[in-house]
C-alpha cells in the first residue's frame, strides 16, 4: 500500500467517478482503475462497489476512506514541517439544512484555515441528501434537526448508514417574518393567526416525506403554501408576500440583514439541532475546527 494509492481512493470518492478522478489526477482511467484494484487485492477488501450506474463506496470502503484521509493528512503535515514543501490545498465539505449559523461557521473556518489554495464545499441541501452525503463521505459533517415526530425515522436511517447524531442545541419553534408583517410586533403567535399568510417551506424533492421536512409541524394543512429550493428565495418571499416559515429562531443579521425577524410560535414542540458524522471515526483537523466554529456561531 502506498500513499499515492490512498490519494487515488480519496479523489475517486470525492468525484464519485473514475473518469473524473483520472482527469483531476492527470493519469489515464485504466491506470487509476488498476491502482485501486491492486490496493483492494492487497488489503483484501472491496473499497468501491461498481455497477452500470457508476462507482460508490462500499460499507467497508467508507471506514477505509476515513483512515486513508487521516494518513494522507498526517503525511502532508510531515512534508510541510520537514521538507519546507508547499502546503497541500485544504479539503473539507459539509452538507446542511438551511441554517445561517452553519454558513457563519463555514466563513470562520475558511478565514482561519484557508491557505493560498483550498477546495471546500458548503451544500445547503435536502434532508435525505445530507444523510447520503455523509454516509458516502462526500461530506464529513451534516447538519439537521430531530424532534419527536421525525426522530424514529431519521434515527433508523442514521443507524443503517453507520452515522451518529451529536446535539448542538435545543430550540423552541419560531416563525421568520418580515419586519413589516402585521404579526411583527407580537410577542408570540399561534398557528391560527398564521392561516391568512403564505407558508414557505424548503422542497425535499423526490423524498418529500413529512419526516424529511426541514420545518416542524409538517403535517399541518395550509390555505397558502409555497415551496422553494434556496434560502435567499425564501427570504425574498417572506418580505415580498408577507409569508412565514418555521425554524429555530436563530438568525444572523450579518447574512440576512435586519428585515427578517424571529417571533416565538406557541406550541409544545422542541427542535434538537445537531451534526451527523460516521461512527467510530475521528474528525479531520478541519472537521473538528468546523464543529467548534458551529458552537461559537450559535453562541453569538
Amino acid at each position: 500500500m502506498t500513499l499515492q494509492q490512498l490519494k487515488y481512493v480519496i479523489e475517486v470518492a470525492n468525484c464519485g467517478s473514475i473518469n473524473e478522478a483520472a482527469k483531476k489526477l492527470f493519469i489515464t482511467q485504466p491506470s487509476l482503475s488498476n491502482a485501486i484494484r491492486d490496493l483492494e487485492e492487497k488489503m483484501q477488501l472491496s473499497i468501491f462497489d461498481r455497477s452500470n450506474k457508476g462507482i460508490t463506496l462500499s460499507k467497508a470502503g467508507v471506514e477505509f476512506l476515513s483512515y486513508a484521509r487521516q494518513v494522507v493528512e498526517q503525511a502532508e503535515l510531515l512534508e510541510s514541517r520537514y521538507l519546507n514543501a508547499k502546503p497541500s490545498p485544504q479539503h473539507f465539505s459539509v452538507s446542511t439544512q438551511h441554517y445561517a449559523f452553519a454558513v457563519n461557521a463555514f466563513v470562520s473556518l475558511v478565514q482561519e484555515y484557508g491557505q493560498d489554495e483550498y477546495e471546500m464545499a458548503l451544500r445547503e441541501t435536502k434532508t435525505y441528501e445530507i444523510i447520503e452525503d455523509v454516509k458516502n463521505m462526500r461530506s464529513e459533517i451534516g447538519i439537521l434537526y430531530l424532534n419527536e415526530f421525525n426522530e424514529k425515522v431519521i434515527n433508523k436511517m442514521l443507524k443503517a448508514a453507520n452515522l451518529q447524531f451529536t446535539s448542538l442545541f435545543t430550540a423552541k419553534p419560531h416563525i421568520f417574518i418580515s419586519i413589516n408583517n402585521p404579526l411583527a410586533n407580537h410577542s408570540s403567535v399561534t398557528i391560527e393567526q398564521l392561516q391568512q399568510y403564505p407558508y414557505l417551506s424548503f422542497d425535499q424533492g423526490e423524498y418529500n416525506s413529512f419526516h424529511f421536512s426541514e420545518e416542524i409541524l409538517s403535517t399541518l394543512s395550509h390555505h397558502k403554501s409555497i415551496r422553494v429550493n434556496d434560502r435567499a428565495t425564501l427570504f425574498n418571499l417572506l418580505i415580498g408576500l408577507n409569508g412565514y416559515t418555521i425554524s429555530t429562531g436563530v438568525l444572523s443579521a450579518d447574512l440576512n440583514g435586519n428585515e427578517i425577524i424571529p417571533v416565538p410560535l406557541e406550541c409544545e414542540e422542541s427542535i434538537h439541532v445537531g451534526w451527523i458524522s460516521l461512527k467510530n471515526t475521528v474528525l479531520t483537523k478541519l472537521g473538528a475546527a468546523y464543529v467548534e466554529a458551529l458552537k461559537k456561531a450559535i453562541e453569538t
